[in-house]
């Protein structure tokens, strides 16, 4: 996004990230002619499953000729889809790598939904059976801008049965007991409207005569697949998966930072989770949490252990801005979506942001800890 003509609110910001609610939807009649069914995905056949994730109308279709395909080659179909599963589009393009949106032609009739086949029982057969899926999408450009080779991130990301639950994984616990399910190219997730989990951390200064904050602000590099040029919190990735959040941190506060292990441990602690359900331009889905962590820099400290510097070739520079030209570039529609949503988790942590000078507060707060309406991700549901 770039900078706007008017300053964006506090809200505005959070509306501007936390952008899609999934309703329960039952009406035979709709005014709004673009409006996209969701389907349900599940873990496997049963009707009793876990919902992992939500597919547009583009990937039902998608998921329809990749069985056609595997019959074709006399291999057993992934994917099983409910007889309940009817969808009445015309797409707007008849191409996938082209395509932008659909168009409803009758009253929504889906009841159905979709998920992997019973035959992918384990999180190793599932895991195998995706990655060799989201490659050859990759290789043959399917949706070539969201995971072909241009978006590529190779990087795992886990999927859970429980969204909201352990953050567990095969070499932890009893493999019949997890929460995990399989993981999934990261560029990929936004395909199956899986949530997907990272970790975010700010580092600060309190600014004693002004009584106000000096906060490190890192500028994306212009090569990033994602958001290029914007700004960004102090240290930010995605937590891979088989990795726990604080040791996502550690790692990647070396790797976009700089910022030495020894000063993590000693200096970063959690403040608490975000969580929003952003839709894309394109109308791709992606329910996010994100780990807060603080590292404010000790007032008597030596304050080179805590000065960021670029590594790894992910951000182009490190400034050390006031809290009023953090706000005020937030405000310009300058940072990345969700990073300026922990800044706002930030100030309210802090005390800048209080109930007495801000009269959206509650809205502001509650919306900061969403949930996804996970509670109707269940058939007949749009967006």
């Amino acid at each position: 996004m770039s900078s706007t003509s008017s300053p964006m609110s506090y809200l505005d910001l959070i509306n501007h990230c936390d952008n899609t609610s999934v309703n329960r939807f039952t009406s035979s009649d709709s005014s709004d002619a673009l409006f996209e069914e969701l389907t349900p995905l599940r873990l496997s056949p049963s009707p009793s499953s876990p919902i992992i994730g939500l597919l547009r109308p583009i990937m039902v279709r998608q998921l329809r000729a990749d069985n056609d395909r595997s019959k074709e080659q006399g291999k057993e179909e992934m994917w099983y889809l409910n007889p309940g599963l009817q969808t009445n589009y015309v797409f707007e393009q008849d191409e996938i790598t082209s395509y932008t949106g659909a168009r409803r032609t009758s009253s929504p009739t889906s009841t159905g939904y979709a998920s992997l086949q019973s035959w992918l029982d384990t999180p190793q057969k599932r895991t195998a059976a995706m990655k060799e899926l989201c490659e050859r999408w990759r290789d043959e450009e399917v949706f070539p801008h969201v995971c072909g080779k241009k978006k590529w991130r190779n990087e795992m990301y886990p999927v859970y049965k429980d969204p909201f639950g352990a953050h567990d994984y095969p070499n932890d616990f009893d493999r019949d007991n997890l929460n995990y399910a399989f993981e999934l190219e990261r560029s990929a997730c936004a395909l199956f409207g899986v949530v997907t989990y990272g970790v975010h951390m700010t580092i600060y200064q309190e600014d004693i005569a002004s009584k106000g904050l000096k906060i490190w602000v890192p500028t994306r590099a212009r090569t990033k697949p994602t958001f290029p040029g914007m700004l960004d919190n102090t240290v930010a990735g995605g937590i891979p998966s088989g990795m726990g959040m604080f040791e996502s941190l550690v790692k990647e506060c070396m790797e976009e930072a700089s910022i030495e292990e020894n000063i993590v441990r000693q200096h970063a602690r959690a403040t608490g989770v975000i969580s929003y359900f952003y839709k894309t331009s394109a109308g791709w889905l992606q329910p996010e949490v994100e780990y807060v962590y603080v590292m404010p820099i000790p007032l008597d400290a030596d304050t080179a252990p805590f000065t960021p510097k670029p590594l790894d070739g992910e951000v182009e520079s490190f400034d050390l801005l006031t809290q009023n030209q953090v706000i005020s570039k937030m405000r310009a529609g300058l940072f990345k979506p969700n990073c300026a949503l922990v800044l706002i988790d930030l100030f309210i942590q802090l005390g800048y942001i209080t109930p007495d000078n801000e009269a959206d507060y509650m809205k502001i707060s509650t919306r900061l800890h969403g949930r996804f309406d996970y509670d109707h991700w269940e058939p007949q549901v749009r967006a």
